[in-house]
């Protein structure tokens, strides 16, 4: 998936998280976060064993965790510096298999960013461009101190 350079640059600077997102357990699961603008992040996802069950398969929770974080991330890089943002709902279904080794490629998207809320999207694509998991989420947001509502 080629990057999108036409996408507004993030609000806030988060190029620490990059490669694992700040989470080790997403290193260990092989997802390495890539780049990020405002309202959008994107993660190479090569599953580790560590992912999988004992068929090869990788573990439906682990799709939780990973579009958990990246949806998070998206969010984040809407938002002002100083203001945070928490998980209120996840969904997600699994459309094909994958296993450990696979080229994936993860996409977190806002899709509408309230004072209070934003709602977010997740996408783990093949290296064929096919859906492999799809997820959306809500989160509310806790805006900095001061900030006119």
């Amino acid at each position: 998936m080629a990057e999108d350079t036409t996408r507004a640059p993030a609000r806030r600077n988060l190029d620490r998280s990059l490669g694992d997102g700040g989470m080790p357990l997403l290193a260990e699961l092989g997802v390495t976060f890539d780049g990020y603008g405002e309202g959008w992040s994107t993660a190479a996802w090569v599953p580790a064993q560590l992912a999988c069950n004992p068929a090869g398969i990788v573990q439906g929770g682990v799709y939780g965790v990973i579009h958990d974080a990246a949806m998070n991330f998206a969010v984040n890089s809407a938002l002002e510096r100083g203001d945070r943002a928490s998980t209120l709902d996840v969904q997600y279904q699994t459309r094909r298999a994958a296993k450990a080794g696979d080229a994936l490629r993860v996409l977190g998207e806002v899709t509408q960013l309230t004072r209070q809320i934003a709602y977010v999207e997740s996408v783990v694509r093949s290296d064929d461009d096919r859906v492999v998991s799809q997820a959306t989420a809500t989160f509310i947001l806790r805006r900095r101190e001061g900030e006119p509502a």
